[in-house]
């Protein structure tokens, strides 16, 4: 089962059509969890005007590795952060602690 803060569709401020025909989100993305009405950030969806892309994962329009982030010009910090953006990152550790 996957946690609720680990997995996230996509709202974008843009939209461009694939050779396949598929919707795929352009210009800057935000994390969006299906059945609500905000980003993670916080953003309205309605009063931002972002377009929902619920068949598009966060991990696809991550322009190092994404397969779908071929017109993301930006991804936002916050939805980012708020996703685990440091994941895959050795953790913190302190090497020497005081006495």
């Amino acid at each position: 089962m996957r946690s609720t803060t680990s997995f996230a569709a996509v709202a974008a401020t843009g939209t461009w059509t694939d050779p396949d025909g598929v919707r795929r989100p352009a210009g800057e993305v935000h994390a969006w969890r299906g059945g609500t009405n905000q980003t993670v950030c916080g953003l309205s969806l309605h009063r931002s005007r972002l377009g929902r892309f619920p068949h598009v994962t966060w991990d696809d329009v991550q322009p190092a590795t994404g397969a779908h982030a071929d017109e993301v010009a930006r991804v936002c910090p916050r939805c980012a952060a708020g996703m685990g953006r440091r994941r895959d990152e050795r953790p913190w550790v302190r090497t020497r602690p005081r006495p």
